[in-house]
């Protein structure tokens, strides 16, 4: 059974190549493929949003990049939504494009920066990411579907507003360190 395609058994859909292509907000939410990873989806999501941060900064300039990342947050929502869908799961981890678009929130606040600073907003990010401390489990808790709800706009808004969360406490921690450093 091809398993990209959604049936009528209500059963999660198994991402996959096939399953990308099929629909445009699958290719964004996927993160062009990042999220198909085996390991560690959110990581590599991470890790392109990082890297196509430094090849499109060749070309944007600060202002460009604001509104590049407001644009994403909009797009992002409609992807996420329309992709979880149809995965039949409400958050589901190859959902990478909050990763790439929270990552690009925090390189674009903290540059310029050198290799080692944003490599560890990379680490803070994953870290505050994965393990939701605080006010990022709260973030994640605040969109979960209720028994008996549909997946919908506020489960789509809730996969990017805990990644948005995080890449906050990142800044947070980023600025504090600095300032007692310095």
């Amino acid at each position: 059974m091809d398993t990209s395609r959604p049936d009528n058994t209500g059963r999660p859909v198994r991402p996959s190549a096939a399953f990308l292509l099929r629909h445009p907000a699958h290719g964004i939410a996927l993160g062009f493929g990042s999220g198909l990873s085996p390991m560690a989806p959110g990581t590599v999501g991470t890790l392109w949003g990082w890297l196509s941060f430094l090849v499109l900064s060749r070309w944007l300039d600060a202002a460009q990049w604001g509104w590049l990342i407001a644009a994403a947050l909009a797009v992002g929502w409609w992807a996420c939504t329309a992709t979880a869908r149809h995965l039949r799961v409400a958050d589901p981890g190859c959902i990478v494009w909050d990763e790439i678009v929270a990552i690009w929130l925090v390189l674009w606040l903290l540059m310029p920066a050198g290799f080692w600073m944003q490599a560890l907003a990379f680490g803070l990010f994953r870290y505050f990411d994965a393990a939701k401390p605080g006010p990022v489990g709260w973030a994640d808790r605040l969109c979960k579907l209720k028994p008996g709800q549909a997946i919908g706009g506020w489960q789509g808004f809730g996969i990017l507003f805990d990644d948005l969360v995080a890449a906050g406490c990142t800044l947070l921690v980023l600025a504090v360190g600095v300032r007692l450093w310095t």
